[in-house]
This record gives C-alpha cells, structure tokens and sequence, in this order.
C-alpha cells in the first residue's frame, strides 16, 4: 500500500464523521427553529413569584373600609381575553394592597386607603364605571385609576395592555360593597 492510499483510506472515514457531525447539527438547529419553544414561557422579572410592593402613604389602609374591600375582591380578574389570578406579594407586604398577574401579564395593583389625590379638582374629568367614579393618573406603561366617591380612595394601577376588564369587575364590587359618597374636590 502507498502512502497516497494510506492517507486516502483514512480521510474518508474521517470526512464522513466530520460530514455526519455536521448534519446532526443542522439537523438538530433546524428542529429547534421549526419546533420553537411550545408553549413554555420565559420568567419575566417581576412576573413570577411574590411581588414585592414599595410601601407608600395609604393613611387609611387599616379602616373598615379597605378591610371590608379587600376581603371581598375577586380572585381574578379579566385582562382581555386571559383571567388574572391574584399575586403573593412578599414581605413585608403594604396592608390593603392586593395584586393580580401571571408569567405573560405585567400585575394589576390595588391598594386601599390613599391619601387624596392632589390632581382631583372641581374640573377633573372623571370616568364613571358601574356607578363608580374613577380619577386616572396616567403613567408610563400603564395607568393609575383611583376611586373619589367612596369612604377610602382605591388606587387601581392597570397596565395599557390589560383592557378595561379589571376596571369593570373591580367597579362592580366598590359599588355593592361600599357606599357612594359626594366627590371632595378640596383638601
């Protein structure tokens, strides 16, 4: 045997592993783009596990009122065409702060019992929901709406994505839960 031979004899098999490593690979690549991920999500930071909530001034946070309120809120709440089930939030949690979201959702926040909000005057337009009258505060990403027309202002903050689903429901259970009161307009 040459050393032509020799060295041909070996680069086939050679070339062949190599070739067949190379189509295992394309392979193996072109079953991922095709296949994708299913239906698995990716954890979104903020969006899995217990929400951590800054604490603010919610003076009113421990009345009946917001006790009452937030023992009768539903357990989820529509965002478009999904349902939001409630959040854990962590420790230490701000009392009567109740949270709703999943993996796909940014939360929807409601807390019970803030301070007036100082945007509300005689000339703010309001937006009554289910015999509800609501102040928005819009933000960046989402919305805060507050209620001005009960014993405790609620702030419900609802991302611009959610739809009006979380405004509704929570309407329906501040109007046959808590009573209307007249809108005070000044400190």
């Amino acid at each position: 045997m040459t050393q032509q031979e020799s060295t041909s004899a070996l680069s086939r098999p050679l070339l062949a592993a190599v070739g067949l490593a190379v189509l295992l690979a394309i392979g193996v690549a072109t079953l991922g783009l095709v296949l994708g991920t299913g239906n698995q999500t990716q954890d979104v930071p903020g969006r899995t596990g217990p929400l951590a909530l800054v604490s603010i001034d919610a003076p009113d946070a421990g009345s009946p009122t917001c006790v009452s309120l937030v023992e009768k809120l539903p357990v989820g709440l529509p965002s478009g065409k999904d349902m939001l089930p409630r959040r854990e939030l962590a420790s230490p949690a701000p009392p009567a702060a109740v949270a709703w979201g999943d993996a796909e959702h940014d939360p929807v926040v409601l807390r019970c019992g803030m301070p007036r909000p100082s945007e509300l005057s005689a000339t703010s337009q309001l937006r009554v929901i289910s015999d509800v009258q609501w102040l928005q505060l819009p933000g960046s990403g989402s919305s805060t709406w507050v209620i001005v027309d009960r014993d405790a202002y609620v702030a419900l903050t609802v991302p611009d994505d959610a739809g009006t689903g979380p405004l509704q429901d929570i309407s329906t259970t501040v109007r046959d839960l808590l009573p209307k009161q007249p809108v005070k307009t000044a400190p």
